[in-house]
């Protein structure tokens, strides 16, 4: 069996969630039924910035957050708001949208291009450094 590559199970990822644009990510920034979650590398958000009010998830506990009846479950996860998952390019967070509607959490979405493309949005950043 031939290994397939990430881009194709990112592209069948988005043959099954929504893919939104960064812009219309910003435009939602403050809506109280949308919840931006993102599953960046702590160290990357330190390095970088974050998105201001965004959830920040693990990529690696996202699964276990979500599940209500999971060893590590999140009551934020089921609060019913629109969950968009975002990441550093749009890759992981198009499959931890997969993975979160596979789950049956509802709606989810994935912000195409990530972080770098909210920047260039003209998204809010705000400098995270690491708790001392």
């Amino acid at each position: 069996m031939a290994i397939k590559s990430v881009y194709d199970m990112c592209k069948q990822a988005e043959q099954v969630i929504e893919t939104l644009s960064a812009e219309q990510v910003v435009a939602m920034k403050d809506d109280p039924n949308v919840e931006i979650v993102d599953i960046r590398d702590i160290r990357e958000i330190w390095r970088d910035g974050g998105v201001p009010n965004a959830y920040h998830v693990p990529r690696g506990m996202l699964e276990f957050w979500i599940d209500p009846n999971g060893p590590y479950p999140k009551e934020r996860f089921q609060s019913g708001k629109k969950f968009i998952f975002m990441c550093a390019g749009g890759l992981r967070s198009a499959l931890a949208g997969l993975a979160a509607h596979n789950m049956g959490l509802a709606p989810v979405a994935h912000m195409a291009g990530g972080f770098a493309a909210w920047k260039k949005a003209g998204g809010p950043v705000e400098e995270v450094k690491p708790k001392e």
